[in-house]
């Protein structure tokens, strides 16, 4: 897919950064669809087939690309809904939501990942992990829920000193402005058949995705009962969690503070 963009951007005399420019895109977006490091999405391609004059060619290889790689789509296009995202719903099992991780963490489970990343590639993921966070400090940022899982606090990734950090970091983020951060102790049991990590999110039109992963792949879900089902046990989730204050008093207390 990457390689059949370069053939038909350079025909049609347009440079990665000039196409960009024609969709106001990032240049390094169109760089990184040509390298296989980011597929291509249908809304693009098939801006893409009308301004290269391809005749359906992108349009017709989104469609009919292989599910592996349909995986990293669905992942894409969630973080791209999650950056513009005015609510954002996110119940974690195992791990520290990717939003709230800190850059050791995020490193410590990069590396742990098998088959082994490249150290170049492990860095680049933490980047891209850590500039996520970006979303959180918005002039206007969206109202975020987590509930985590006290098991995803105890593991201790990446050793002592990334265990202590992370959940500094945690007990500082529970005080922001439309943040709300509540843990799901031990002593409860394991939810309403929530069993993965799942998060539902509300666009700035008022649309809304839902967005899980297991050890299959990655799942966006669009579909309106299949959204609001998850929708309605992550409220159930909520509800039977601690609430944001005895959160941080649990936090508090992980930290010897109290």
């Amino acid at each position: 897919m990457g390689a059949l963009l370069a053939l038909h951007r350079e025909a049609a005399g347009f440079t990665q950064r000039s196409l960009a420019e024609r969709f106001v895109i990032g240049e390094e977006q169109i760089a990184s669809i040509e390298q296989g490091r980011r597929t291509l999405k249908m809304d693009l391609a098939v801006q893409l087939d009308e301004l290269l004059g391809t005749k359906g060619t992108f349009e017709t290889a989104v469609e009919n690309m292989p599910e592996v790689d349909l995986i990293p789509r669905f992942s894409e296009e969630y973080l791209d809904q999650e950056r513009e995202a005015i609510v954002i719903d996110w119940y974690e099992t195992m791990l520290v939501p990717g939003l709230l991780q800190t850059e050791a963490y995020a490193r410590a489970l990069f590396r742990g990942r098998i088959p082994a990343f490249t150290e170049e590639r492990i860095e680049e993921l933490v980047t891209q992990r850590i500039e996520r966070r970006d979303i959180l400090h918005r002039k206007e940022p969206p109202a975020v829920s987590f509930v985590i899982r006290e098991a995803a606090l105890l593991s201790r990734m990446g050793g002592d000193t990334v265990h202590i950090e992370q959940l500094r970091h945690l007990r500082e983020y529970a005080d922001l402005p439309g943040l709300c951060l509540q843990i799901m102790p031990l002593r409860h049991p394991s939810g309403p058949s929530v069993t993965s990590p799942l998060i539902v999110l509300e666009t700035p039109d008022h649309q809304r995705l839902a967005y899980s992963e297991t050890h299959r792949g990655s799942h966006l879900i669009a579909d309106p009962d299949g959204v609001a089902n998850l929708a309605c046990k992550y409220g159930m989730l909520r509800s039977e969690a601690l609430n944001s204050e005895e959160s941080k008093g649990l936090l508090d207390q992980l930290l010897g503070e109290r």
